[in-house]
This record gives C-alpha cells, structure tokens and sequence, in this order.
C-alpha cells in the first residue's frame, strides 16, 4: 500500500487543497527551534505550515504515528492520531487552530469566512480527499477528535524547547 504521504505528493489538486486552504507543506519538516518530548519518544517533523509551524510524528512506526503540531510561538499539541486522521483534519477544518471551544458554531462562523474567500473551497476539498481516497466525516465529528486527542491522550506528547528546558504552552485548554 502507497503511504498517504507519497499520495499527496503524486496528486497535485490534494496537495494544492492541503497547501492553499490547509497550509499544509510537506516541503517545510524543519522545526524553528530545537524540540524534544519530554517523554524521550523519537519526534520527527514532516511538514510545516506558512507561519513557521511544524507537524511531527511521534514515537517510532509509520503514518499511523500521533501528529503533533508546534506553532511558532511556543505553542503545541497533539492533533491526530496517524496522517490519515490529519489529513481528514486538514480537508473538513482547515480553519482547525481557530476553534478553541470546538464548537460547530463556531466552525461554522470560521468556515464562512473562508468560503467567502474560497467560493468553490468545498468542490475543491472533495476532489482532494477523493483523490487521497479518504472519505471525509462531518465538522462535529472532526472537532469532537481534534478535542478528544489535543485535551485527552495529548496529555502525555509535552513538547519541550531543548535550548530552555521549559515546556510549549498547550494549543487548547479545557
């Protein structure tokens, strides 16, 4: 089986969907600053966002490894549980880091605004995902992940600025 990763690289509307709307690049794995898990587990960055963010896999194995997403601005958190689950994240939410209360509504508000920025953004997104062979779930259902894995079992992904010893400060709060 073709790893998804090779998929978005072979398919050049999914990996223009991911890039454009999703500010997803998998030409940008290079973190700003040296990181490390407090937990010891192997982290390594694979993609990365315009505004210097980076998405690492953590642990050892392959795209089914937990995703943690860096910011530049010293703020972390586990997003998903293997590339798959990302790439759902990516296609259904691209507007994810703005829904601090993982709310459909508001979901709804952040996705008005991209749709009027991007008219045909849902046309787009589905041809990405159909390309990527991913069927996508609805908004409520990839927030209520995004909250189960960022607040619950990211729990124990402490990102760590190796230079400092001090710890990234959570994305989301409970």
């Amino acid at each position: 089986m073709k790893s998804l990763i090779a998929a978005v690289r072979e398919q050049d509307e999914a990996a223009r969907f991911l890039a454009g709307p999703g500010d997803f690049d998998l030409d940008r794995g290079d973190h700003v600053e040296e990181v490390h898990l407090a937990s010891g587990a192997a982290l390594k960055g694979f993609a990365g966002d315009g505004a210097g963010g980076t998405y690492f896999f953590c642990g050892e194995g392959g795209e089914e490894r937990p995703i943690l997403y860096a910011d530049s601005e010293g703020g972390a958190a586990l997003v998903a549980i293997g590339l798959p689950e990302l790439l759902r994240l990516l296609l259904v939410t691209p507007w994810w880091q703005g829904c601090q209360a993982f709310t459909a509504e508001e979901s709804r508000e952040l996705a008005a605004e991209y749709l009027e920025d991007i008219p045909d953004l849902v046309a787009r997104r589905d041809r990405a995902a159909a390309a990527l062979g991913l069927d996508l779930p609805g908004q409520a259902d990839v927030l209520a992940r995004l909250q189960e894995v960022a607040l619950g079992i990211g729990e124990n992904f402490v990102l760590i600025l190796t230079s400092e010893g001090y710890p990234y400060e959570p994305l989301f709060r409970n």
